[in-house]
């Protein structure tokens, strides 16, 4: 049996506060979250997948482009890793048992997937945080070696590369664009594309409300988050509790924005008349 909802957040906590947290473990914390009966069986067979297409890495890889092309022919070939429109649709597309189990997902969690299996082979591998679509480098970050598992693998040509951030910015990109993204910051993302897909179901404020507070357990987060956490939960009908987050709020933002803090507090006021 998995643990109650407070012992999995603590455990994410402990996780995402570890010298080196480790990125399929947060990962597969938040496909538990999303469901519960999922149990330690099921996380340990997540892990278990993963290390099993490491092993079919084959030996005395060398080289970037190598690296790149062996994850290419063993994911997106032969095991059918890649990405479609609809993905973007579905849950299930963010949270990495899922994708382990249908082989679709958001360009993201397959990222992940490539990342995490790479680093059990011992790939020089890490992800890029494009605005707009994360893929995965190999090698010396400066060469730009540069895989989309959400097109299978291919490799991107360097204007390929510039036209994916153009395309999502309207502007030329920065060298910052390309650097290695931290574990933390690809964790954050995930959980901000499973609130984006929430916040365009108002039904699913379920969803909204852990994908947040996961959010806010991980040691470095939007202040704003608070805000958003205080909102849903009055949204949820939770109106003393989600009130008295708001005040708290308000009295952090006061000293830089007096004003905004003012406008918080009336909603709060209004939570709570909400009662009567």
């Amino acid at each position: 049996m998995f643990p109650e909802s407070s012992d999995r957040h603590r455990r994410f906590a402990e996780e995402a506060r570890a010298e080196r947290p480790d990125l399929a473990t947060l990962c597969l914390l938040i496909g538990a979250e999303a469901d519960p009966s999922l149990g330690e069986a099921g996380l340990d067979a997540a892990q278990a997948e993963l290390d099993r297409l490491a092993g079919l890495l084959p030996f005395g890889i060398m080289g970037a482009r190598a690296w790149a092309a062996a994850l290419g022919q063993l994911l997106g070939t032969r095991h059918g890793f890649r990405g479609q429109a609809a993905d973007y649709q579905r849950l299930e597309s963010s949270l990495l048992p899922e994708v382990l189990r249908r082989r679709r997902g958001l360009p993201i969690l397959l990222s992940v997937v490539w990342i995490e299996v790479a680093r059990r082979a011992g790939a020089p591998v890490y992800g890029v945080a494009l605005p707009g679509h994360f893929v995965v480098g190999f090698g010396d970050p400066a060469e730009r070696i540069l895989a989309d598992p959400f097109d299978g693998g291919r490799l991107l040509t360097a204007p390929e590369a510039e036209l994916l951030v153009t395309g999502a910015t309207g502007g030329p990109p920065e060298p910052a664009m390309f650097a290695p993204a931290d574990p933390l910051d690809i964790v954050l993302r995930v959980l901000n594309n499973i609130r984006a897909w929430a916040a365009a179901r108002p039904e699913r404020t379920d969803v909204a409300l852990w994908a947040v507070e996961l959010s806010l357990l991980l040691p470095a987060h939007p202040a704003r988050l608070r805000y958003d956490r205080a909102q849903l939960l009055v949204q949820r009908g939770e109106f003393l509790h989600g009130a008295a987050e708001m005040e708290e709020y308000a009295r952090v933002v006061e000293a830089v924005e007096p004003s905004t803090a003012e406008a918080i507090r009336r909603k709060a006021r209004a939570a709570r008349a909400r009662l009567n």
